[in-house]
């Protein structure tokens, strides 16, 4: 957490070297980043060794997977993964687990493991936190990302954070509604976080290509769609957590450089 009571994840993927990927996370530490996330899935490299590397090159950098798809990978071989980023980070490896996305049922049948169905994966799910739980030392932030009232029920009693999943046209009603299925699942109040769809005008690439336009979110009150100069963003930021409880937020890459800012701004701020 920063002085202003809000942490940021940043969302990034190696695409380049070694080398160049190791520069980018000693840059996202310095600029004031508080957790390194990197997605799960085929067309990207793994997260663990991706984590692994940015926590050989960082000293206060937090690393998140975001998120693992739990039916993917047994309980044991998170456990094992997860005991290695802990111990190679010095206690900053933070766990982000999901059911999967819908999509990831193409990666389960390339990789040859069951999908199953929407209760298994819940289950794997569950299974997979309460064994890192048990199994790996000191246990790593657990961080759940869900919506649904099924998810939520089996996995926010066992997260300490929840990641509020929302499509991007999602407004500060649905989010409010959201985070109110989170506290009735959880039996008390989370840390919660919530991934920015875009910043002042900008979407990133994948948003685009999904036929989203960055103008039409602002005008329909897209939560997630940040507006404004870097001062009136922060003001937003402080207001989320103020009335809903937002203490993180998560920034796609593509966007770092017009997030920067924010973190600059609110580094002074005194939650």
């Amino acid at each position: 957490m920063t002085d202003s009571g809000l942490s940021y994840g940043l969302v990034a993927v190696p695409d380049g070297s070694g080398a160049q990927w190791t520069e980018r996370v000693r840059s996202a530490e310095q600029d004031g980043w508080t957790s390194l996330l990197v997605p799960d899935t085929l067309w990207t490299p793994s997260p663990f060794p991706a984590l692994a590397a940015a926590a050989g090159v960082t000293n206060e950098l937090r690393v998140r997977t975001w998120v693992i798809a739990a039916p993917l990978r047994s309980p044991a071989a998170v456990v094992r993964e997860s005991s290695a980023l802990q111990m190679l980070s010095d206690g900053r490896f933070e766990l982000g687990i999901g059911s999967g996305r819908p999509d990831a049922e193409r990666d389960a049948a390339r990789l040859g493991v069951p999908w199953g169905t929407g209760r298994q994966r819940i289950d794997q799910a569950a299974g997979v936190i309460s064994a890192v739980r048990e199994q790996v030392q000191p246990p790593p932030e657990i961080i759940v990302a869900a919506a649904g009232p099924r998810m939520l029920a089996r996995t926010a009693p066992l997260a300490d954070r929840v990641a509020v999943v929302l499509p991007p046209q999602a407004t500060e009603e649905d989010l409010a509604a959201a985070i109110e299925r989170v506290r009735n699942a959880a039996g008390r109040a989370l840390p919660l976080s919530l991934q920015l769809v875009g910043l002042a005008g900008r979407l990133p690439a994948w948003l685009q290509r999904g036929g989203l336009d960055a103008r039409a979110l602002e005008a329909t009150g897209a939560v997630g769609m940040l507006t404004g100069d870097a001062a009136q963003m922060a003001d937003t930021l402080l207001e989320l957590r103020s009335t809903l409880g937002i203490d993180e937020f998560v920034v796609p890459g593509e966007l770092a450089e017009f997030f920067v800012p924010v973190i600059t701004r609110l580094a002074g701020t005194t939650g």
